[in-house]
């Protein structure tokens, strides 16, 4: 079978291109399109394969001011030529999903979300003041471009990375979604041998809605330890007005990414995310998780509330505030004696790569049909 797989932009390797990871071994025959392409960017599986990026790619500074040229990404990525084959799966946070597909060949889009930052997070990226003004006639039109080509005449079929993304779908594109959790590597982190905690560990991305500064300040009250491993664009201005508690560390290696979760005492996790792939890994290594109530953590962890009785494996907090993540994180401390390591990996497995494999497998037969 000829597929052709579709994806924003290569120029890391975060949540969406360890999903990306596992479809290239899925077809690792298939061709890849994208709009901005880091040679070694991403993983071996990823770069084995043919890979096409736009013209955009080429422009000097492409691949560190690729944000930049957002206004071009909607004709570019319809520019693909995506004549000849059989299936075509895009994964997409943006604009991947609007290539265009000729007609009778099926089109199944694995959703991360609708491009968050002209929906539900508009006013996190852009503010309220002149520069959301300034921005008001490029976000109109871009969810117009989201709407239009997320039509079953682009998509055959949608599917969510997670129940609270398919909720989103169906409020930007008017659409229905099945889900399919990502994959993540329980084997792997459930390797790892937890320790006595010594810190509180987040691992950030450091852009506007993954809220670093919410977790730094809530940590500069209670005084204790925390450690940020990652980078991103807002990275530097935070750690120059951190407190001395909070540590940053910059990008770590798989190695020591173990050995930051075997040895922290918990996962802190503020944002409201998608699905939450750094949630699982955590509690397949044993971890507990603090997090924020809404989104993907609410259907990856179980809070110490839980209404159904089931082993808990973090705490959740409800108000995206310093003062309700302060509060959640005194609450862990005092019940941190009753998480069950072993429970908490348990939990991690439902999100196994195995499930994924065989989720995507029904969702393509089904788009197949």
């Amino acid at each position: 079978m000829r597929v052709a797989l579709v994806h924003d932009w290569l120029t890391g390797f975060r949540g969406g291109e360890k999903v990306l990871h596992e479809l290239a071994g899925m077809f690792p025959d298939a061709h890849l399109y994208t709009l901005i392409h880091v040679p070694g960017a991403a993983s071996p599986a990823i770069e084995r394969l043919a890979i096409t990026a736009s013209p955009l790619s080429r422009l000097p500074g492409a691949a560190r001011h690729y944000r930049k040229l957002l206004p071009l990404f909607p004709r570019a990525i319809e520019r693909f030529d995506l004549r000849g084959y059989d299936l075509v799966i895009s994964t997409s946070h943006s604009f991947a999903k609007g290539v265009r597909v000729p007609p009778g060949t099926p089109h199944l889009s694995y959703c991360f979300t609708p491009i968050r930052y002209v929906w539900d997070l508009a006013d996190e990226y852009l503010g309220r003041g002149w520069k959301r003004a300034a921005a008001a006639p490029l976000v109109a039109y871009l969810r117009r471009w989201d709407r239009r080509t997320s039509s079953p005449g682009r998509i055959t079929s949608v599917v969510a990375i997670s129940h609270a993304i398919a909720e989103r779908i169906r409020r930007a594109w008017g659409r229905a979604a099945g889900v399919v959790y990502p994959g993540v590597d329980v084997a792997r982190f459930g390797a790892v041998e937890p320790r006595r905690g010594e810190y509180f560990f987040m691992l950030g991305g450091f852009v506007p809605y993954k809220a670093e500064a919410l977790a730094i300040e809530a940590f500069g009250r209670l005084g204790l330890p925390l450690v940020l491993a990652g980078d991103g664009p807002t990275r530097a201005a935070l750690e120059r007005t951190a407190p001395p508690n909070v540590r940053f560390l910059g990008r770590v290696s798989d190695a020591e990414l173990d050995e930051l979760y075997a040895r922290c005492r918990a996962l802190v996790y503020p944002q409201l995310e998608d699905f939450g792939i750094i949630a699982v890994e955590a509690q397949a290594a044993g971890k507990p998780v603090v997090a924020f109530g809404r989104g993907g953590a609410a259907e990856t962890v179980v809070g110490s509330d839980d209404a159904g009785g089931r082993a808990p494996t973090g705490v959740f907090f409800r108000e995206a505030t310093p003062e309700s993540l302060a509060a959640a994180v005194s609450r862990f401390a005092e019940i941190e004696g009753k998480f069950d390591p072993a429970a908490i990996r348990a939990n991690a497995e439902r999100f196994s790569l195995e499930n994924f494999r065989a989720g995507m497998k029904r969702a393509i037969d089904e788009v197949l049909l």
